[in-house]
């Protein structure tokens, strides 16, 4: 199994303070995989993408992915592991504002061993017409294209995307869906997207619905519905 997540949990705070926030999360996802994890707000479900990706450290259990195991590694080559095997996708673009979007992606590149062709990414992304404008000149949904691009450019063996549509309207989340859709199956990178958006739960091969910390469900779809076919 690729990744394979065992009894993780989390805590925040001190004393009577403290707030359990993952409560013995154990779960399998397979190697090209799109897994969507769905709950409300508070649910754990972005700590639980955060720790997958090394940038929280859980109070016990394992992440074992591709046969490491996460808390087996030094400070030092969980930074590499991170720079060399995972992408980011969050809400927020947080792209360099005074580089164009093709330096933007460049900026991925740099981060990998074996990065993906940058013009032919960006003809993937349908950013050629817009590969020489600043951040400031891209609509939201061409902004978050050229960050899916500065991490999908990196060719990581897991995108992790942190409500990649929330700041998003209907037809661009769409298009998004459809974008990523397109990466997994081009480049066959296995995908942890978390999300509140109960429709997105149709496009995933596996889903995970957490409530307080807890997996409630988690269901294999037999048949994807393609992102285009969605509605909410």
């Amino acid at each position: 199994m690729f990744l394979k997540v065992e009894n993780l949990e989390k805590s925040y705070g001190t004393g009577d303070s403290s707030v359990k926030v993952l409560k013995g999360i154990s779960f399998e996802v397979e190697k090209g995989n799109i897994c969507v994890l769905l709950g409300a707000s508070g649910s754990g479900k972005s700590t639980l993408l955060n720790i997958i990706g090394g940038i929280d450290t859980a109070d016990a259990g394992t992440i074992t992915i591709d046969g490491d195991k996460l808390e087996n590694l030094s400070e030092k080559e969980i930074s590499l592991y991170r720079r060399n095997h995972l992408g980011y996708i969050f809400q927020a673009y947080n792209l360099i504002p005074n580089l164009t979007v093709k330096e933007n992606i460049e900026v991925g590149a740099y981060l990998s061993k074996s990065p993906l062709d940058i013009d032919e990414l960006i003809k993937t992304l349908g950013l050629w017409e817009h590969k020489d404008k600043m951040p400031n000149q891209l609509s939201g949904g061409q902004q978050q294209r050229t960050a899916i691009g500065r991490a999908v450019v990196k060719n990581p063996d897991i995108l992790l995307c942190d409500e990649p549509t929330g700041a998003l309207d209907y037809n661009t989340s769409k298009e998004i869906l459809a974008l990523l859709e397109e990466v997994n199956e081009k480049y066959n990178c296995t995908i942890i997207m978390v999300t509140h958006n109960d429709a997105l739960k149709l496009m995933a091969d596996k889903v995970i619905k957490l409530r307080d910390g807890q997996i409630r469900r988690e269901y294999i779809n037999e048949v994807r519905t393609k992102s285009q076919d969605l509605d909410w």
